[in-house]
């Protein structure tokens, strides 16, 4: 690659995000840096210039060892790699321990603990609210008072890349003469969530809370997210305890965790709350993130919406989380729930696109309102880079597969030990 394709990479020196890696799909994985199109081999590297008992920890499956060591050892492995890569003396190590990306299989980086999905951005809440209630007030009277959220299925969260099954589930009874019945089947309305994912390192105990303030201390870096969603299954469903079937089936998340500190450029001040939030929230003290999406299906650019536009933060979405004492794990993921701005082409799914299935998206001589068998999402996110260009979010792609068959009753053997 050229000078000039290296720094237009968006995975230069001032990103680094981490990953897991392995040779092959069933081979040892450790962890891994990305460095343009390389990954870096870290147990490899502190190996070789005798760190023994920190190449065992880069040795690990997951992210979550590192996660949990804590702020200061996050900032001392940054230092260090920034260091190394600065030092023209070190390039031949570096060359050495370095693997192209289309050599290596990429793993979920971290082992998911818990998961938990907010509804952050007003211009999404009150577009459903538009959609789903066009007689009542768009948003629900608690919406501005806090970060509304729900718990996702921790098992079902996969690594970018992972193939995503339509899933089966109830839907609303048809209209019939005969007594109402769900009708149970693959969803037909299968839509995508453009999100941002943060993840947590440094954990605490049940009773602790976690101020505003400290955000950096606990959350080590974030991740592109795809929370995708099965909207007539959840229709049916998720009156009165919210979503479950309709969510729980899959999640994806991308192959690299940007870590906090690489986005100190990127923090931008809130579009404004009204009414002030309850002092827990420390309003008017935290900040958003002027961190850019572009949502593709099947390779046409359907929409382009700014984290930028979030009504809540993150630091007052991790404060809400803790604040009734429920504690965090390293490798917990909080979601910012689906990104959406002020403009149509800012709309972050397809719900809010065909404004409830009734305005068909064009993806070039074709048109959708739901996601069909075989097509593919990728979500591609920027941020302004602490060197002065923009650094590139490890992008998150899944493509649709067929449901499963069940008809009648369970599958032949089902249940059986």
């Amino acid at each position: 690659m050229s000078e000039q394709g290296l720094a237009d990479s968006g995975f230069g020196p001032d990103h680094l995000p981490y990953g897991v890696f392995s040779a092959t799909p069933d081979g040892p994985r450790r962890i891994g840096v990305r460095l343009h199109e390389e990954v870096l081999d870290l147990a490899g590297l502190t190996q070789s210039i005798g760190d023994t008992r920190v190449a065992d920890l880069w040795r690990s499956a997951t992210l979550n060892p590192f996660l949990a060591l804590g702020r200061q050892a996050w900032d001392d492995a940054r230092s260090w790699l920034t260091g190394l890569l600065a030092d023209e003396r070190a390039g031949d190590l570096v060359e050495r321990h370095s693997r192209p990306l289309e050599e290596v299989v990429l793993h979920l980086p971290f082992a998911v603990t818990d998961y938990v999905d907010f509804y952050a951005s007003e211009h999404h809440a009150a577009n459903v609210g538009r959609i789903l209630r066009p007689d009542t007030a768009p948003l629900l009277p608690n919406y501005k008072h806090l970060p509304v959220a729900y718990h996702g299925r921790a098992g079902t969260v996969v690594v970018s890349g992972t193939e995503i099954v339509r899933p089966l589930g109830q839907r609303a009874p048809e209209p019939s003469s005969g007594p109402a019945q769900p009708v149970f089947g693959p969803t037909e309305r299968l839509d995508l969530e453009a999100e941002l994912g943060f993840v947590v390192g440094l954990g605490t105990t049940p009773g602790e809370r976690i101020a505003t303030a400290d955000l950096a201390e606990h959350v080590f870096g974030v991740v592109g997210l795809n929370d995708w969603s099965a909207r007539d299954i959840q229709a049916w469903e998720y009156v009165p305890l919210g979503p479950f079937l309709g969510k729980s089936f899959a999640t994806s998340v991308s192959a690299w965790v940007t870590p906090l500190a690489a986005l100190d450029a990127a923090w931008t001040d809130l579009p404004g709350q009204d009414p002030t939030p309850l002092p827990y929230l420390t309003p008017g003290a935290t900040r958003g993130l002027a961190i850019e999406v572009e949502v593709v299906v099947n390779g046409h650019v359907v929409s382009r919406p700014s984290y930028a536009d979030m009504y809540w933060s993150p630091a007052q979405m991790l404060a809400h989380l803790t604040v009734n004492g429920a504690s965090v794990s390293p490798g917990d993921l909080f979601a910012s729930g689906t990104v959406s701005g002020p403009e149509a082409g800012q709309r972050g799914s397809l719900l809010e696109l065909t404004w409830g299935w009734r305005e068909p998206v064009a993806l070039g001589a074709e048109q959708r309102t739901a996601l069909l068998d075989g097509d593919e999402v990728v979500l591609r996110y920027s941020a302004p880079g602490t060197g002065g260009g923009r650094i590139s979010l490890g992008e998150v792609a899944g493509r649709v597969a067929p449901a499963r068959a069940w008809t009648d009753g369970p599958p032949a053997g089902a249940g059986r030990r």
